[in-house]
């Protein structure tokens, strides 16, 4: 009985299941490595909750660099940044503020909803060599794929 209210709990809260990243315990077992510390990934796409992707032109306007000291360096197309990240429990993610420069990027720039949405990033998830970020109430899905340092 305890399983059939858990499954009906999660198709009913989480109808995106079958997506790489869902509501399930983001630590467990699907996680390659030790974490972020020490890592770089540029953007692969963005999946949004009512289907749309974006695709970035070129992956390597968008990336982010983790530092063991809690710092993130932050690419966001013609914009650089820095500022700070944190793990407060396995597989939770936030950062703190990121200040960056103010280049006026080119029309279809990704730039805006990138930074916007770094703020509304809650959890993420290693799994085969990607990173998937996942935004606060279904909001969507970064996926990342290793950049190199």
């Amino acid at each position: 009985m305890r399983s059939r209210i858990s499954t009906i709990f999660m198709l009913a809260f989480c109808p995106w299941l079958a997506l790489p990243v869902g509501c399930s315990n983001l630590s467990d077992g699907g996680s390659d490595g030790d974490g972020l510390a020490g890592t770089s990934w540029r953007l692969v796409k963005i999946r949004s909750m009512d289907d749309q992707r974006h695709t970035p032109d070129d992956r390597s306007k968008y990336t982010l660099a983790f530092e063991a000291d809690g710092r993130v360096d932050v690419r966001a197309d013609c914009n650089r940044g820095q500022g700070s990240w944190s793990e407060p429990a396995p597989g939770q993610l936030t950062f703190g503020r990121l200040t960056t420069t103010r280049v006026m990027c080119p029309s279809g720039s990704l730039h805006d909803r990138f930074m916007r949405d770094l703020g509304a990033v809650r959890s993420y998830r290693l799994r085969d060599g990607r990173l998937y970020l996942s935004l606060m109430a279904d909001g969507g899905v970064y996926e990342f794929e290793p950049a190199p340092r």
